[in-house]
């Protein structure tokens, strides 16, 4: 169980709202709950509308309320409890890598309502997301899904480009998870970005001529912090086939509740029965 009293974790949404977002940020918490029962998580928009989709402020505004009405509820019905100290909220972004430009605004949301809340990192690198995007590759028919098998797909990729956006350091963060994939694969991997014009059509070059003659697209992203179709322009570009977006895979699930944790510096083990203070 979460810790009693324990801040609200808070997944900070990039993007277009949309159902399709919704239902994988949905996705995202509902694994974090089976995996801390009793966690409060909520989803906030960088770019919601406050009616359907509500801003990353708005939610965190709204979980400070609801913390203080308790507290005053409870003293109201002459309950011995403390005021609440710490943060409201942790927040974590829902990015696979670092976007400076998407950062900059969660930390802007995060200050404007004034809330004590503490902002994580991104997700990865991570081991588990070189996992999750060697099985969004072999979904696609582009990798084997068990290199140990004896068995092979015709269509295997022998060169791997990992689409990233986010500029330079997004490209350096998704070169640390492209060396875990490329490990796992036994054939090269190079990440690229996709908002650097040429980027994907340069690395696929470099690939093709040490020796790749099969590539395909990994893209190193959770899907809503690009605009739809991207991805497929990028393989047009690199004239080969991609993979999906890595989504709801149950590994961002865990990557967000493990930031969330590592901030309030306790272990969904440690968790059991511990009040927060």
């Amino acid at each position: 169980m979460a810790p009693e009293g324990a801040p609200a974790l808070v997944l900070a949404v990039p993007g277009t709202p949309s159902s399709a977002t919704r239902s994988l940020a949905e996705e995202v918490v509902s694994i974090a709950r089976s995996e801390l029962p009793g966690i409060d998580a909520r989803i906030g928009y960088l770019d919601g509308d406050n009616a359907e989709y509500p801003t990353l402020q708005a939610v965190l505004t709204y979980t400070a309320e609801e913390r203080t009405a308790r507290f005053e509820q409870a003293r109201a019905a002459g309950m011995d409890v403390r005021e609440p100290e710490g943060p409201v909220a942790v927040v974590v972004p829902l990015l696979a890598g670092p976007d400076s430009a998407l950062l900059r605004r969660v930390r802007q949301a995060v200050m404007e309502s004034r809330i004590a809340a503490e902002l994580t990192d991104v997700l990865g690198p991570h081991p588990l997301l070189a996992e999750a995007l060697h099985v969004r590759l072999s979904e696609a028919g582009l990798a084997r899904a068990d290199r140990a098998r004896l068995f092979t797909v015709a269509t295997a990729a022998d060169g791997i480009i990992l689409a990233s956006v986010g500029g330079d350091e997004a490209v350096q963060a998704a070169g640390i998870t492209g060396m875990l994939l490329a490990a796992r694969l036994a054939v090269p991997v190079m990440a690229a970005a996709l908002d650097q014009e040429g980027s994907i059509a340069s690395v696929a070059e470099q690939l093709r001529s040490s020796g790749s003659q099969q590539l395909a697209l990994a893209p190193y992203l959770i899907g809503p912090e690009i605009e739809p179709g991207l991805v497929e322009e990028a393989a047009k570009e690199a004239e080969c086939s991609a993979a999906e977006s890595l989504g709801p895979y149950p590994a961002i699930g865990k990557l967000a509740l493990a930031k969330y944790t590592t901030a309030l510096g306790i272990t969904p083990q440690q968790a059991q029965g511990t009040p927060v203070r």
